[in-house]
């Protein structure tokens, strides 16, 4: 009986020589075990080339053999005591002199033949010739090589070997090969579990083969290296090992995770094809996002990719993506997996990865979102007995045109004494969420509402968000109403905080509030109020150590992201132009008019300060005013500070104290600052300690900052994807706004008003990010 079998490793993959007479194999006598019953079984093999290589013939008494070798074992068990080694533990038993016989070092000599590791994946048949040195032999290898090898790289001294002749090396891996059978492990794994026996390489070649002889040894060997399931290593010194038979549920846990194991690679392959395929679709034909998402396994694995991609790998996240990137043919990069994730189509070309990088969340729970259409249903209103009905008021609402959450508005009257009171109307998002519940953890780990060109994710459930706490043109809303009265040179007179109902008469941009102003029309004589009120205010903080920052800010709005090449809407925001000023007015006079009312009443609120009233602006008198002069001026302006017991003075804004308060629907700290004026406005003790204050506000600052660096990123590259798509030769007119080093400047470019950084070679602009 004659079995062939072509082994994958490097020794036989060398060779293609045709295949040689087999090796003879003798097995008798083997028992019945009760994984598998054996019944009249031998196996004779005749080697019809016995002068080949000198080898001897076969041994026929095996059984004897056996006998002879249980004696002896019975004998030496006797004769020394038994320590516990690791073959007890899986059911064995041995003792040291007989392990110390069967790993007798052999000396290396020149001649003999060797198996050696050439690197972690070769192994390499080699004749030995001399010694290198004291650790170290020059070898003769099968592909005719010489080199040195240490002696930690020999895996195998085949026995029986002397003044081998390195040429023939070929021919006996070729012999081997021809003869290879596994099964023949199986067989003698029986017989040697059933004797509770070890055996070395040599005494395990005579039980499959009756055979000592080198080629033999060496198939033997070569089977016990290869073996996944039936043999384990009991001991080894250098190249010499004592085996032992593993136990029947070892072996068969072994199968069973092959099995496991071929699955799984049959599933990744698969996963492999699916990618090449949808990498060579167009892109109309490419599988939608969600089609990735529908398998667990391929999600998950796509899901590694994603982990790879931002950096945030967890688990075996980096060795599964590492390895979908070789399957593909990509290098081991954070940004080949971006790359492979947009050629399949689960990105987007332009995919925003700060998103997933920071855990930006883009969607609430569908619990949160229940929650919040309950709200909606209730429609409860808790203050509804206090609020005043200011309805029949002139309400100015005036924001950006693309605004979503419209939470603030203004009306103004002249007093008979002749002095302004401006009412500064808030959306009044206490009266729909309480402290604690859901909708509110959900803000708090949020902590502000996200503004990006390509899209919007509001801190509340956008349905409540919009049709519950925004204020809408010709509908009641309720409001929290800021009145203050101001005297004839700007600084606040009298303060008071009221619930309202309101309804605005005007939705306007800042464009169209400009326009109307410039109209002077006499029906709009309020909105010229609140611009006479706003000089004042900008004259008195001016007075009061203020720092004019305003500047031309580039806004965008792309429609359609998911597009390849998606529209881009690019306008400026002069903040210096009269609707744009007005806002800013009210809005600052509204946080010192809130500070100046929780001083004045004890109440814990977020107050925020900037201790810049030192700046000598006119150390910047040599500067152009304008763009050139404020970025100069923002550039030394400190850290804003926080307190949550008493005001402290913001410099900058030349103002005593200020807080946050015209934008709860977008931002928690205002929320918080709501919380505890409506506690104080029912009576009751304010919602939160100021060490409660302190705790979240900590949070919400760290989460405000990664939102505010999300966002400038986001407005950078959608700036730097307008230039690309300008003309190659197209022009840019700049502003220098100031050196930084050797040929960096900070330009502000006129055609889209954004402060980039850039390289200034001669008198070409080369951007630099």
């Amino acid at each position: 009986m004659v079995v062939r079998a072509v082994s994958p490793c490097s020794i036989f993959n060398s060779v293609s020589s045709p295949p040689l007479p087999s090796i003879p194999c003798h097995l008798c006598r083997l028992p019945t075990l009760q994984c598998r019953t054996i019944t009249n079984f031998a196996f004779t093999f005749r080697n019809s080339h016995p002068d080949t290589l000198n080898f001897r013939g076969l041994i026929p008494t095996y059984s004897a053999q056996n006998l002879n070798h249980t004696v002896m074992d019975d004998l030496q068990n006797l004769r020394y005591p038994k320590k516990v080694r690791l073959s007890e533990k899986m059911g064995f038993t041995s003792n040291k002199p007989l392990l110390e016989d069967k790993l007798e070092r052999r000396e290396l000599k020149k001649g003999f033949l060797l198996e050696f590791k050439q690197d972690s994946d070769r192994l390499l048949l080699a004749v030995a010739q001399k010694p290198d040195g004291k650790k170290s032999w020059i070898v003769a290898d099968q592909n005719g090589v010489t080199t040195s090898i240490k002696t930690q790289q020999i895996t195998f001294i085949v026995p029986g070997v002397k003044n081998f002749d390195h040429t023939e090396i070929c021919d006996f891996i070729q012999k081997a090969q021809d003869n290879l059978d596994p099964s023949l492990l199986e067989f003698a794994w029986i017989e040697l579990l059933e004797k509770c026996k070890s055996v070395t390489v040599v005494e395990l070649a005579q039980m499959i083969f009756g055979s000592t002889e080198p080629l033999e040894s060496y198939c033997t060997h070569f089977l016990l290296s290869n073996d996944e399931f039936y043999f384990t290593v009991l001991e080894s010194r250098g190249p010499c090992s004592v085996y032992c038979p593993r136990t029947v549920l070892q072996v068969e846990e072994l199968k069973r995770n092959k099995l496991l194991k071929e699955a799984a690679d049959k599933e990744f392959d698969e996963f492999v094809m699916l990618l090449k395929l949808a990498k060579s679709m167009s892109p109309s034909t490419k599988p939608s996002k969600s089609s990735w998402t529908t398998e667990h396994k391929i999600h998950k694995r796509i899901k590694s990719l994603e982990a790879y991609a931002i950096d945030a790998c967890k688990n075996d996240d980096q060795k599964t993506a590492e390895m979908i990137l070789k399957a593909v043919g990509l290098v081991k990069a954070s940004s080949s997996a971006v790359d492979l994730l947009v050629d399949i189509g689960y990105f987007p070309v332009h995919v925003n990865l700060d998103l997933l990088k920071f855990d930006i969340h883009t969607h609430h729970s569908d619990e949160v979102v229940s929650a919040a259409e309950s709200l909606l249903l209730e429609s409860i209103d808790p203050d509804e007995a206090d609020r005043i009905d200011l309805s029949h008021l002139k309400v100015y609402a005036i924001d950006v045109d693309e605004a979503d959450e419209l939470d603030d508005a203004l009306s103004a009257r002249r007093m008979e004494d002749g002095r302004i009171q401006v009412l500064i109307h808030v959306a009044d998002p206490t009266s729909f969420v309480q402290p604690g519940s859901k909708i509110y953890r959900e803000a708090l780990r949020r902590g502000t509402s996200v503004f990006l060109p390509t899209a919007t994710y509001p801190m509340f459930p956008e349905k409540l968000a919009m049709e519950g706490m925004s204020m809408k043109q010709g509908v009641k809303c309720r409001t929290v109403t800021v009145s203050v009265v101001l005297h004839s040179n700007g600084c606040i007179a009298e303060v008071s905080v009221e619930n309202s109902i309101i309804k605005p008469t005007y939705m306007l941009t800042y464009h169209t509030a400009t326009e109307l102003l410039y109209l002077n029309l006499e029906e709009e004589a309020e909105l010229k109020i609140l611009e006479e009120a706003a000089s004042l205010r900008f004259h008195w903080r001016r007075q009061q150590g203020a720092i004019d920052t305003a500047t031309l800010e580039a806004r965008i709005k792309v429609a359609n992201p998911e597009d390849p090449e998606p529209p881009i809407n690019l306008y400026v925001e002069n903040q210096s132009e009269p609707a744009m000023r007005l806002v800013s007015e009210m809005m600052i006079l509204c946080g010192e008019a809130i500070a100046t009312f929780g001083s004045s009443n004890n109440i814990p609120l977020p107050f925020r300060g900037q201790p810049q009233s030192n700046i000598d602006i006119s150390a910047f008198s040599h500067l152009p005013e304008g763009p050139v002069r404020s970025s100069a001026v923002v550039r030394v302006m400190r850290a804003a500070q926080m307190d949550y017991r008493k005001p402290i003075r913001h410099g900058v804004l030349g103002i005593p104290g200020y807080v946050q308060f015209t934008s709860p629907i977008r931002r928690y700290m205002d929320l918080l600052a709501h919380y505890q004026v409506k506690a104080f406005l029912r009576g009751e003790s304010p919602t939160f300690s100021s060490g409660q204050l302190e705790g979240m506000g900590s949070i919400v600052n760290v989460n405000t900052r990664i939102v505010k660096k999300v966002c400038n990123n986001s407005l950078r590259y959608w700036v730097l994807e307008y230039l690309r798509r300008q003309p190659k030769d197209a022009k840019f007119h700049a502003l220098v706004l100031r050196f930084i080093k050797d040929r960096t400047a900070a330009l502000l470019i006129i055609e889209v008003f954004k402060l980039l950084h850039g390289f200034l070679s001669g008198s070409k602009l080369v951007m630099k990010w």
